[in-house]
């Protein structure tokens, strides 16, 4: 199954995020992706607590087979021994969209 995850999901999202739940229906299918317990590289070794997660970021990405796929992704936060909340910076999704970065530029490239 992790193999056709990494064909179906955009870059290495299973290398940072787990699948957590999918939903399918006769035109669309949704993923849900959580982050792995992995701290910021940045804070390694300063004593970070997971706290959570974010709310949900909703990414469409290339459909399949006439679906519509979504993914929904959420990230995690973590306190630093400060108080501060700090959280991994990820792109996922195109500047300014709701469009994963590949699917984006499919987009573009056939509507310029």
């Amino acid at each position: 199954m992790k193999e056709l995850l990494d064909l179906i999901l955009p870059g290495d999202v299973l290398a940072f995020f787990e699948v957590v739940k999918e939903s399918t229906t006769s035109d669309q299918i949704d993923i849900y992706l959580d982050e792995k317990n992995i701290p910021p590289r940045e804070y390694g070794g300063q004593g970070v607590l997971s706290k959570g997660f974010t709310g949900t970021t909703r990414i469409q990405d290339f459909p399949l087979r006439g679906r519509s796929v979504y993914l929904h992704v959420r990230r995690r936060e973590w306190q630093l021994p400060s108080g501060e909340v700090v959280s991994n910076k990820f792109s996922l999704s195109s500047d300014g969209t709701r469009y994963s970065k590949e699917f984006a530029s499919f987009l573009k490239g056939i509507l310029g």
